[in-house]
This record gives C-alpha cells, sequence and structure tokens, in this order.
C-alpha cells in the first residue's frame, strides 16, 4: 500500500497530535465537551494508524527501516537536512506505547482536571507532547531528532509550571522559598537544556566531521552510523562527542548522579504530566544511546561501557535505598524510576544482544508499570488530598479495588516473574555475566550483576513497604465515617489496558522481542562485530 510505503501514514502518526492541538486551540474554551472529544478523537486515530504499522511490519525484516520517507527528502537543503524518517524493530514498540499511553492519559483526565481548570491547554500540551516523543522515536536525521527531542521541553515546562503542587519549599544553598510547581519546572528546563546543549555540540561535530569520509557533510544517522561502524571517529574527537552524547542522553534518562530533576519534577507535576514523563519521556535519552551513541560512536561506546555499567548499578542501589526513605508516595514512585531505568542502562552497556533487548523490554515494561503506578498514586491524592504515606493507611478496607490495583502494580514492579517488569531486570542482570568481549571487563560486569542482584531484592523492599503504609493496617481516625469512591470508569478505561498488557508482556514477551531481536542482533553486528 502506497500510504504506508511512502511514508504517510508514519507522518500521521507523528503529526496528527499537533494537527489536533492546533484544533483544540480553536474550540472556544467553554465548549469542554468538543474539547475533549476532539482530543481523544485525535489520539485514538493516532494509536489506531500506529497499530496498523504494528500489524503491517515485516517482522522478518525487523533489522530494515520500514514505512519511512526517502533518505534524501529535502527539508533544509542549505545545510544538507533531510526529512527522514522511518520505524525498525528497535523503534516501533516505542512508538505504539507512545501512542497507547497518550489515549489512555486523555481518558484519564476526563473527570480529572487539575486546577486551575484549563482542560483546553492542557489537552493541547498533551497531544504536542505526543507528537515531539514519536517524532523522537522515528527521526533518522540528527537535526530532525533534536527538534523532536527539544519540543517535548516546553510543554512538559508549562505542565508542570502551571498545574503543578503548589506547595512552598525551600530552594538548596539560596536559601528561597518558592511554590514547588515552579521550582521543579524551572529545575526541569535547565537540567534538560544543559545536557541538550552538550548534545547539539556533539551533533555538529559529527556532521562536520563527516565530510571528511562521505565528500559532503551529513546529518543522516544511516550514513553515520555506516561510517562510524568503519572508524571515521575516533581519538579524542569522540571521546569529546560521546561525552557531549553522554550528557544529553543521560540526563534525560536520568542517570545518577544528573538525577536529581527527576524526583521534584514528579512530585510538583500533574498526575497526566508524571504519567507521560515516567512512561515515555525518559525513554528518549535511553533510546538516544541505542539509536545515535552505540552505533555511530562504537569505539568509543566500549571504552565507556565499564563507567555506564559503573553509574547504572549506583542508580540502582541509590534509587532503591531513597525510596525506603520516603514518605510521599509519588516521590517513592519517581526514586524508584532511577533504579529501573538504571537497569536499562546497565543492560544497554554491555553491549550485546541480550543486553539491549533487556533495555528495550525494560522500556516498554516501565513505561505500562510506572504509569500505572502514578495514575494511582493521582487517584488516591484526590480523594484523600495527600500523599503522606503515614496518613494513607488502610486502602484495602476504604478502597479495596484500588487497593488491589495497587498492589498488582507494585508485583509488576518489583519484577514478580510472568509481569512485564520480570524481563528487563533478568535479561540485564543476565547480559551482565557475558559482556561484549571487546569491553575486556568481564569480572567488573560479573560484579554488576551481584549488585544489580542486590537491587532487585531492595526492590522488594521499598515496594513491600509501600504496600504495607498504604494498603494494609486500619484506616487513619481522620478517615473514618467518611466516604470513598473506589475505582471510576474513567479510571477503570484508563488502567485496565496497563494490567493487561503488563500481564501480555510478562506471559508472551515474544510481543516486544518479535520486533526488537533481530534489529537488536544486526546492531551489534555492524557495531562491534559480534
Amino acid at each position: 500500500m502506497d500510504w504506508l510505503d511512502n511514508g504517510l501514514a508514519l507522518s500521521l502518526v507523528v503529526f496528527l497530535p499537533v494537527v489536533g492541538a492546533g484544533i483544540v486551540l480553536a474550540i472556544p474554551k467553554a465548549q469542554e465537551a468538543a474539547l475533549k472529544w476532539t482530543a481523544l478523537i485525535v489520539s485514538l486515530v493516532t494509536l489506531a494508524l500506529a497499530v496498523v504499522l504494528a500489524v503491517q511490519f515485516d517482522y522478518s525484516a525487523a533489522d530494515t527501516y520500514q514505512f519511512g520517507t526517502a533518505i534524501d527528502t529535502p527539508w533544509i537543503e542549505a545545510i544538507n537536512a533531510h526529512f527522514h524518517i522511518a520505524v525498525d524493530g528497535i523503534s516501533l514498540p516505542l512508538v505504539v506505547l507512545a501512542a497507547f499511553i497518550t489515549v489512555l492519559v486523555i481518558i484519564y483526565s476526563w473527570n480529572h482536571w487539575p486546577e486551575p481548570h484549563n482542560p483546553k491547554l492542557l489537552l493541547a500540551f498533551v497531544l504536542i507532547l505526543a507528537t515531539g516523543m514519536t517524532g523522537t522515536f522515528v527521526a533518522l536525521d540528527l537535526v530532525l531528532f533534536f527538534l523532536f527531542f527539544e519540543v517535548v521541553l516546553l510543554p512538559m515546562y508549562f505542565m508542570i509550571g502551571i498545574w503543578g503542587d503548589r506547595g512552598i519549599r525551600d530552594v538548596p544553598i539560596f536559601g528561597w522559598k518558592m511554590e514547588m510547581r515552579l521550582y521543579a519546572s524551572l529545575k526541569f528546563f535547565v537540567f534538560t537544556l544543559f545536557g541538550s546543549a552538550f548534545m547539539l555540540l556533539g551533533f555538529l561535530a559529527l556532521y562536520f566531521r563527516s565530510g571528511d569520509t562521505l565528500g559532503y557533510n551529513s546529518f543522516s544517522m544511516i550514513e553515520l552510523s555506516e561510517i562510524g561502524a568503519a572508524g571515521a571517529f575516533t581519538g579524542t574527537f569522540a571521546f569529546l562527542v560521546f561525552l557531549g552524547l553522554f550528557l544529553g542522553f543521560a540526563v534525560k534518562v536520568p542517570m545518577w548522579p544528573v538525577h536529581t530533576w527527576l524526583p521534584d519534577a514528579h512530585t510538583a507535576a500533574p498526575t497526566i504530566g508524571s504519567v507521560i514523563l515516567a512512561a515515555i519521556l525518559l525513554k528518549l535519552g535511553t533510546y538516544g544511546f541505542v539509536r545515535i551513541a552505540l552505533p555511530i560512536l562504537p569505539d568509543e561506546a566500549v571504552s565507556w561501557a565499564p563507567f555506564i555499567g559503573v553509574l547504572s548499578v549506583i542508580g540502582i542501589i541509590y534509587g532503591s535505598l531513597a525510596c525506603l526513605a520516603q514518605t510521599d508516595m509519588k516521590r517513592l514512585i519517581a526514586y524508584s524510576s532511577v533504579g529501573h531505568m538504571g537497569f536499562v542502562m546497565l543492560g544497554i552497556a554491555t553491549l550485546t544482544d541480550v543486553g539491549i533487548n533487556a533495555a528495550i523490554i525494560g522500556m516498554v515494561a516501565h513505561g505500562l508499570i510506572t504509569g500505572l503506578l502514578f495514575f494511582i498514586a493521582g487517584s488516591m491524592a484526590h480523594r484523600f488530598h495527600t500523599r503522606d504515606m503515614n496518613r494513607l493507611g488502610g486502602t484495602m478496607a476504604l478502597m479495596p479495588k484500588m487497593g488491589v490495583l495497587l498492589g498488582f502494580a507494585a508485583m509488576a514492579s518489583l519484577g514478580l516473574p510472568a509481569l512485564a517488569g520480570f524481563w528487563g531486570e533478568f535479561m540485564a542482570l543476565m547480559a551482565s555475566f557475558n559482556p561484549l568481549e571487546a569491553i575486556g571487563a568481564d569480572s567488573m560486569f560479573r560484579v554488576f550483576m551481584v549488585i544489580g542482584a542486590i537491587g532487585t531484592v531492595l526492590t522488594a523492599g521499598y515496594m513491600l513497604y509501600m504496600l504495607r503504609s498504604v494498603n494494609f493496617g486500619e484506616p487513619a481516625e481522620e478517615w473514618v465515617g467518611q466516604e470513598f469512591h473506589d475505582v471510576e470508569t474513567s479510571e477503570w478505561l484508563a488502567w485496565a489496558p496497563l494490567v493487561l498488557g503488563t500481564i501480555a508482556i510478562g506471559v508472551f514477551p515474544k510481543i516486544v522481542f518479535g520486533a526488537t531481536n533481530d534489529a537488536v542482533v544486526s546492531l551489534v553486528k555492524s557495531a562491534f562485530g559480534g
């Protein structure tokens, strides 16, 4: 079908949401029903198109780019930048995940509007974010990638800054007092912009150096990967470029020690902001490592692998211990993301097909599970008007359905077998036992495996701590005699698909591996010869 093969269908998946945002902004604010239905219909059509791509995808050739525009499609001819988009087995699961989460966020928001009440602007931001997220996963030109990578920055900044937590907090070092939403949004913006500046410098360096090999300067990820695998980028130049890319992607993941913006952003953000941030935005950084840093600079990836592994296991342990010290439910879930993304980065650091497959299924699983956790935490805060776990005990008695869902999400998050969270952690540890031979650090990575295994125990500890504090025991005296509505229809519609997806991938991981495996094997072979 021409509309699939010429890139039209994929372009619709990317740009339909931002067109929808324009329509939403054109609808009068008073017509709230029209705003809701427009956003929902646009997101559902986008998801339907993404599903069509997944169904029509040639899984026997998952290592090839499909449904894309031509590599030489004109865009900015003055700098030889092209509008080149496509999907392969690595990006396809993330494209579907982004469209899927966008639909669920809009469904959930139907009856959960944060203050100030402005559905028009909030839904427009959600749809713009959808375009930025999906575009990042399909871009095959560095300028295009950077554009989409940065598109998500402003909508999320405003989402946190306008609809975030209005509590007052002290600003470290300066001694200022500031609303949490303003502090967290500013910190998110500064950290992300800082990393992006170095990433952009790396892109420009690759562009100008590529001319030495190609005879012309190129932003094409495919061309840069080909000459990178052939040894075009070496020495101090390659080290500095990898450093720039590392800073840009590590902040987005986020890796320890550049993670500090994440707990504040999650804690301050409205529920749907936390869900989008956890489920999709963090994956932009890990995807950048897999799609850009590893194939274009394979020798530096080998040199940096032990360092990345060290930071990954520090993040795993640090995130877990930080969770055990939290009393704010959202903040605990936020710190858990630091640990879970540590497993993703550990898999990537092994530079093996097993490890990178583990990273991708870990990204998908984290999106489903942590998205569900933030949804539930937001709904509980909406009912109790607090996130303090010392006051939230007895949920099983007050709202048994929500308590069961929280228990399910916690079990999935701690990596219980037969649920989606198991595969990423298990396979990352497996890959750590036998990392890429060229790294020459087998003993070190086996130590990482042991430390990572300890991290899984700590994960179980903080999740059980959360369940004990929130679900069990008798309700506090302040809740006695009050009536709490259990899970509502809009919540069921938003959460049930996440539950089903978590079970389906846990029982049948080929849902993800069927797409990713051949693409990952091809990447490892072309970049590292293994």
